[in-house]
């Protein structure tokens, strides 16, 4: 298909006119107020010649990057000044207070409405996730996951530090 000048007003109507782009492909203007985002994880991994490539993708295109990685990412990418004169800031997660990990408890896994033993054991349960996790939010997610995978898959319903310890086992995850 030839595209003419005339017509032409945004890669992203071409895209739309030639084939259906990709569900994750934003067409639309930049002056949508969108912005599509190119999220990298573990970004502390990348060798050089990765964090070139990324430096080199983000002028080329109209993209915003999220470059997640351990504490001290910010430090590595000072090395590099053509990156790091793009970086916008940069946060650190601290862990969860109790109260903040009690609200995502609460959410996640709420008390049964009428508990034979007044909620008890739920309370003693959401106490032991918080000693073993340390307000860990990575870790908090995996432990309520496996927690609610054993309840799924013992038909219970209730909350009790015995699941939290069957699924702190088999997360491998210490005292």
């Amino acid at each position: 298909m030839i595209l003419h000048a005339t017509h032409h007003k945004t890669l992203a109507s071409d895209i739309r006119r030639i084939h259906k782009p990709p569900p994750y492909v934003h067409t639309e203007s930049r002056s949508s107020g969108r912005t599509e985002l190119l999220i990298i994880d573990e970004a502390d991994r990348l060798k050089t010649t990765g964090l070139e490539q990324v430096r080199d993708y983000f002028d080329r295109h109209h993209v915003g990057v999220i470059l997640i990685g351990m504490p001290g990412i910010e430090k590595r990418l000072a090395r590099y000044p053509r990156l790091y004169s793009r970086i916008g800031f940069a946060h650190e997660y601290r862990p969860l207070t109790p109260d903040e990990l009690t609200a995502v408890l609460m959410r996640r896994l709420p008390a049964a409405a009428e508990a034979a033993d007044g909620g008890i054991a739920h309370a003693t349960a959401a106490a032991t996730i918080v000693r073993i996790t340390g307000g860990n939010f990575r870790l908090v997610d995996r432990l309520l996951t496996q927690i609610e995978r054993i309840q799924t898959v013992n038909g219970l319903d209730a909350l009790t530090p015995e699941i939290v310890d069957a699924a702190r086992e088999a997360l491998l995850i210490g005292h």
